[in-house]
């Protein structure tokens, strides 16, 4: 039997997203649901690996898919520590990290291990790809002005990587050759000025940046402590109005762009303006990264679920044009991003990394 497919998994707290893939293309995808009745049987993520391992097992038989028409598995990246970017085989020292959950627990962890023990049962490699883990930061961008409090890279580098790569091609250049802006607009906002394919900085999007549908971006920090010091809230309750009721969900009540936009249509001033302060806000951060990059730009690319709106887009490119062409590739494909990551390592374009030789 050939070996033509590329199993794809990508788990998420409540669901795992799997897919096969051949010659680039989803033959079969679909999305595991994980009722919680399940999940609470299990202590820690960890604990769920049989569980999402043998639905996964399942699925493949339902389709038909037998493991031996495998070539490859690739899985998302958990929290592993800080690595560059790229596609790595999934070593024993990998497992390991992502057991410990070496920077915390998170569904994610679960995917290389699922990853190693089908390909390792097939004797086919194990990958991941670009997890949130990636670090390329610059050592002038680690500085907070506090030595206690360094900034951290925490970034969408999956789906800004692949549409990185995307555009760098649409431009007829490869990704090592160019200097780009790209900014992931979803729930959260990633502006990450991208150096010779690298992510030399980015703001935290749980904690800074232009507010989001559902966090608050970067605050006024006096405010902010005489807020944690008024007995008024709860470490939580702060924690949730920074981010998961913070932004646009704050003032409007909805973090959905969809909603928001027909609020503007039925002439709410409200909804316009915060809409315009999230687009103003995410220009601004883009002119930052401009100067990151000492105006050496190629392009302004734009991608995530919000970048589906042509309002939205509009207002950021009004005020960022000057700055370099501007480009849209709205939604993030993680399950396409995942495959062309194996993809290119099993056809030689790309050298995978090793995670041991390329921990920080």
């Amino acid at each position: 039997m050939n070996r033509e497919y590329i199993l794809v998994i990508n788990p998420g707290s409540t669901s795992t997203k799997v897919g096969l893939f051949k010659d680039g293309l989803p033959v079969k995808q679909k999305n595991l649901s994980h009722p919680n009745k399940e999940l609470e049987k299990f202590a820690k993520v960890t604990d769920q690996y049989d569980y999402r391992k043998d639905i996964i097992l399942d699925w493949l038989k339902e389709e038909g898919a037998e493991l031996q028409s495998l070539a490859a598995v690739v899985a998302r990246g958990g929290l592993l520590r800080s690595i560059p970017g790229g596609t790595y085989i999934v070593t024993d020292a990998m497992i390991e990290d992502l057991k410990i959950g070496v920077q915390g627990e998170h569904a994610s962890n679960l995917g290389g291990i699922i990853a190693k023990s089908i390909g390792d049962s097939q004797g086919i490699p194990s990958y991941i790809v670009d997890p949130v883990a990636v670090d390329e930061f610059e050592a002038v961008a680690r500085i907070s002005g506090m030595p206690e409090l360094p900034r951290k890279s925490l970034v969408h580098a999956l789906n800004i990587k692949a549409v990185a790569r995307r555009a760098a091609k649409d431009m007829g250049k490869a990704i090592d050759e160019i200097n780009m802006i790209i900014a992931h607009l979803g729930g959260g906002i990633s502006v990450a000025p991208m150096k010779k394919g690298r992510i030399i900085d980015v703001n935290n999007a749980s904690e800074g940046g232009p507010l989001s549908p559902d966090r608050t971006g970067t605050l006024p920090v006096g405010d902010l402590i005489r807020m944690c010091y008024s007995g008024k809230y709860t470490l939580d309750e702060l924690k949730k109005k920074i981010s998961g009721k913070g932004g646009l969900i704050a003032y409007l009540g909805t973090n959905d762009g969809r909603e928001v936009e027909k609020m503007i249509a039925n002439g709410d001033k409200t909804a316009d303006l915060m809409h315009d302060a999230m687009t103003y806000q995410i220009a601004k951060e883009i002119g930052a990264m401009a100067a990151v990059l000492s105006g050496d730009v190629q392009a302004v690319v734009i991608t995530g679920g919000l970048a589906y709106s042509k309002l939205l887009c509009e207002r950021i490119e009004r005020r960022v044009k000057f700055i370099a062409p501007f480009m849209v590739y709205p939604g993030e494909d993680e399950m396409l991003a995942l495959a062309e990551g194996a993809a290119r390592t099993l056809s030689g374009e790309e050298k995978p990394k090793i995670y041991e030789e390329e921990v920080k």
